[in-house]
C-alpha cells in the first residue's frame, strides 16, 4: 500500500456499520483512482455478518488511492480509500509530529462548517487509534503497535523509532496466527498480491528464532504448507463456498440459539378457506390499492392478535440477570430469503399498526430484502418471527428460534384437500401452522392458547374484528 504524505490527503477508514461488528468485505468499488468524489457521495458496498452496507465518503476531493481490492475483508478501523481533499487542511496524524500541544484541536476541511460525521465514526478525524507510550523521550514518536512497544522497553532501547500511520494489510486469520505466535506485522515483509502479508510470510518471521526457542517453536514452519490442503480436493466434483457474511452469523445464531433455548415445536392443521376469500376481498377493496394483500398479512395479523391475547409469550430470557423480560412492544420478523442467505428484518411496533399500515410495511420489508439493502438497523430487537416456509411447497417444518425471542411461527403450504366441512368431506384449503417456543418462557399451556388462537381467526378470520 503507498504511503499518502500529502497534507491533502486523507484516509477513509472502514466503519461500524452495525453493533459491534469487527469486519467487513469489500462487494464492489463505485469510484475510481482520479474520480473526483463529494461528501455524502456512495464510494462503496460493504457486507457485515448483517447485511450489504453502501458507504459514503465524508470528504470532498480526487480519490487517490483504492488500499484494497473487490472481494477483500477489512477490518474495522482499517483505512480503506485515500482522497486527496481539494485545498483541504492537512490530516490531524500530521500535526502531533511538528506540534505535540496540538493534537487537541482538530482540523476541518476548508469551506465547510461541520466536521464530517458517518455511522461508525465519532467528530474525531485523527488517523490513528493509539496513544502515546508514556515516559518516551521522544515526545512526538511512538511504536506503532503495542507488541513494538512492549518488545522495546524489554530490549532497553527506548522508545520505537516512528514508522507510518499506515497498517500492515492482513487478513484477519494472518492477524489472529501473528497474534498467537507473537509476531508484529510492521516487522513481516509482505510477498502477497498488492503487499498483503500471507501465512507463509508470518511463518518466515518466526523461523530465524526458533532455535533460540526450543524444539517446540520449530514445528511452527512445517505447519505452512497445511492451507494448500483446501486446494487437494477434485474440483470437478466439488466446489467449496467461503462460509461468511450473512450465512456465517446466521449460522453461529442458529447454534447459538439450539443449544441454549430448550425448544418446543406444536402443530396444527388448519382450514383456511374463508382467510383465502377474505384476501380477494381485500385485494378489490380501495383501502389497499397498491398495497401487497396476501395470506401472510392475516397470518401476521392474527399472530399479532394472539399475542395481545396472551401477551406473556411476549418475552425474553435474560441470562446474564436471570429475568424474564416482558415486551409490551411487538418487532414482528418475517424470515426472507435472499441471494446473500436468509435475514430476519422486522416491523417496529408491529402491534399498532392497522391491517392497511400492516400490509404497506411488509411490502416495504420484502421489497428492500430481495434488493439487498436491508439495514442492520432493520434486523435488530425482533421479539417474535414468522417463517413462511410454504411459498417452498412445504407443508411444516420444526423452525429455530431467533437468539432473544421466545417463539416463532412456520407456515406451510396452503393446499385444496380433503376436508370435513358441516358434516360432508369437501375440498378445502388447508395449511399446517407449527409454533416452536423457549419452554424456559413458555410451558405448554401457553404456547398451545396461542397456537389455538391463530388456528381460530384463520378458520373464521372475522374473529379479527372481535379480538383485536
Amino acid at each position: 500500500m503507498t504511503t499518502m504524505t500529502e497534507a491533502s490527503v486523507r484516509e477513509f477508514k472502514m466503519p461500524d456499520v452495525g453493533e459491534g461488528l469487527t469486519e467487513a468485505e469489500i462487494l464492489k468499488w463505485y469510484v475510481q483512482p482520479g474520480d473526483t468524489v463529494t461528501d455524502g457521495q456512495v464510494v462503496c458496498e460493504v457486507e457485515t455478518a448483517k447485511a450489504a452496507v453502501e458507504l459514503p465518503i465524508p470528504y470532498d476531493g480526487v480519490v487517490r488511492e483504492l488500499h484494497f481490492p473487490e472481494g477483500t475483508t477489512v477490518d474495522v478501523g482499517t483505512a480503506i480509500i485515500a482522497v486527496d481533499l481539494a485545498g483541504g487542511a492537512a490530516p490531524a496524524a500530521e500535526a502531533p509530529a511538528a506540534q505535540p500541544e496540538a493534537a487537541q484541536e482538530e482540523p476541518k476541511p476548508e469551506g465547510s462548517g461541520r466536521q464530517p460525521v458517518l455511522v461508525g465514526y465519532g467528530v474525531a478525524q485523527t488517523s490513528t487509534k493509539r496513544r502515546p507510550r508514556k515516559g518516551a523521550d521522544v515526545p512526538h514518536q511512538e511504536p506503532s503497535t503495542p507488541a513494538q512497544a512492549l518488545q522495546s522497553e524489554l530490549n532497553g532501547h527506548g522508545p520505537a523509532p516512528a514508522v507510518p500511520s499506515d497498517r500492515p494489510l492482513a487478513k484477519p486469520p494472518v492477524r489472529k496466527l501473528a497474534k498467537d505466535l507473537g509476531v508484529d506485522l510492521a516487522t513481516v515483509t509482505p510477498t502477497g498480491p498488492d503487499g498483503i502479508i500471507t501465512r507463509e510470510d508470518v511463518h518466515a518471521a518466526v523461523a530465524p528464532s526458533a532455535p533460540a526457542a526450543g524444539p517446540v517453536p520449530q514445528a511452527a514452519p512445517a505447519a505452512a504448507p497445511a492451507p494448500m490442503a483446501a486446494a487437494t480436493y477434485d474440483t470437478a466434483r466439488e466446489t467449496r463456498v467461503p462460509v461468511k457474511g450473512v450465512r456465517k452469523a446466521t449460522a453461529a445464531a442458529m447454534v447459538g440459539s439450539a443449544f441454549t433455548a430448550p425448544h418446543v415445536t406444536e402443530f396444527v392443521t388448519v382450514d383456511v378457506t374463508r382467510t383465502m376469500k377474505l384476501v380477494e376481498e381485500l385485494k378489490a377493496d380501495k383501502e389497499f390499492a397498491g398495497l401487497r394483500v396476501n395470506p401472510l398479512l392475516l397470518i401476521s395479523k392474527a399472530l399479532l392478535v394472539a399475542i395481545k391475547r396472551n401477551p406473556e409469550v411476549n418475552a425474553s430470557w435474560d441470562e446474564a440477570n436471570q429475568e424474564i423480560v416482558q415486551k409490551h412492544y411487538v418487532n414482528l420478523g418475517i424470515a426472507a430469503a435472499t441471494p446473500r442467505g436468509l435475514i430476519v428484518p422486522n416491523i417496529k411496533d408491529a402491534h399498532a399498526r392497522t391491517l392497511p399500515q400492516l400490509a404497506q410495511a411488509l411490502g416495504e420489508l420484502v421489497s428492500t430484502a430481495r434488493d439487498g439493502k436491508t439495514t442492520p438497523a432493520a434486523m435488530q430487537g425482533g421479539t417474535v418471527t414468522i417463517t413462511n416456509v410454504g411459498v417452498f411447497g412445504v407443508d411444516t417444518g420444526t423452525p429455530i428460534l431467533n437468539p432473544g425471542e421466545s417463539a416463532i411461527l412456520a407456515v406451510g403450504a396452503i393446499k385444496l384437500q380433503p376436508w370435513v366441512h358441516k358434516g360432508k368431506v369437501k375440498p378445502r384449503q388447508v395449511t399446517t401452522l407449527a409454533l416452536s417456543f423457549d419452554h424456559r418462557l413458555v410451558d405448554g399451556e401457553l404456547g398451545s392458547k396461542v397456537l389455538a388462537d391463530v388456528a381460530a381467526i384463520l378458520e373464521q378470520p372475522k374473529r379479527l374484528i372481535t379480538w383485536a
